[in-house]
């Protein structure tokens, strides 16, 4: 044997555990649109998934947040929670309604247009600035939505905008998030949402009520736990590394989904969901790494400017 004394091995990078985690998230969000698939297959009602969906991730979120304390409890912006997650249950309905009724690929392809619809509510709701290079961007993502959509063809269909109803509102939800984050952690922010997610994705499940029978409580089960560890894995990930060298990871999604989608449902993806999907990532992509580009710009100058005297 070797007299060296043995020398630990370093952590791997913080960029590589945020990729693996980003990848996680991934593959956890990709899974959970077959799985919904299957459940509206099953015939179970989109509104009811949606419940499921909530109160198993409730469920499955719980061990995660014990050992936070009561501070995960704390909190003074109920209303807001209370706003965001009812616009959030719409979110969700558009979102899964979507992925049960829509070519899958083309449900994936859209909901990609979130980023797009973020940019434009930061800048009127935030004020946040906006440059030329990135409206451009957000326009050039909106084309890729019309090649998917394609109004006034006989490839339209209404449901199509399902899906970007479900973007919109999705990015509504995103805007809210980064105010409540201003005041209270992730845990509470991930709690709140369930607590409120819960009870008002019941009520409407009332009007669809069947009880699951069999293998569906497998898959409604599957649903939240997925759905919740998506989540965890995703800000996680966010913690770690950047948006924009994390983002591309989140576009396997698309090619996972459509894989499955052809081996479990026969589906094929349209020429013209590939074209719009691969403007829509483009365009997410170079938003992702403008935005980056200016944070790090902004934490450069911000402690020059700080120790300018006089001002």
């Amino acid at each position: 044997m070797s007299d060296r004394p043995l020398v630990p091995t370093p952590p791997p990078a913080p960029f590589l555990r945020a990729a693996g985690l980003m990848l996680l998230s991934t593959l956890f969000f990709g899974l959970m649109a077959v799985v919904i698939r299957i459940a509206s297959n099953d015939g179970i009602a989109t509104v009811e998934i949606a419940f499921f969906r909530n109160l198993f991730g409730l469920l499955a979120l719980l061990p995660f947040l014990y050992g936070g304390g009561r501070a995960v409890f704390r909190t003074r912006q109920l209303p807001r929670y209370f706003l965001r997650s009812a616009i959030g249950v719409a979110s969700m309905l558009c979102g899964f309604w979507a992925i049960g009724h829509l070519p899958m690929a083309q449900a994936i392809s859209l909901s990609y247009s979130t980023p797009l619809f973020v940019t434009i509510a930061a800048a009127i709701w935030l004020g946040e600035v906006v440059r030329r290079r990135r409206w451009t961007a957000v326009l050039l993502g909106f084309v890729g939505v019309l090649v998917i959509v394609r109004p006034g063809t006989e490839g339209f269909t209404a449901g199509s905008l399902v899906a970007v109803a479900a973007a919109l509102l999705s990015s509504i939800v995103a805007i809210q998030i980064k105010q409540l984050s201003r005041v209270d952690s992730p845990d509470t922010i991930v709690f709140y949402t369930y607590v409120f997610w819960v009870p008002l994705s019941f009520f409407p499940a009332l009007f669809a009520w069947q009880w699951p029978q069999g293998a569906d409580w497998l898959w409604l089960a599957a649903i939240g736990a997925l759905g919740t560890g998506g989540q965890l894995f995703w800000t996680r990930a966010l913690r770690l590394g950047e948006v924009s060298a994390l983002q591309p990871i989140s576009f396997m999604q698309l090619p996972l989904v459509t894989t499955l989608a052809w081996v479990l449902f026969d589906e094929t993806i349209g020429h013209w969901t590939v074209a719009g999907a691969a403007i829509i990532l483009a365009a997410n992509g170079y938003i992702a790494h403008r935005e980056s580009q200016l944070s790090r710009r902004a934490a450069t100058t911000a402690p020059l400017e700080a120790a300018k005297p006089g001002e």
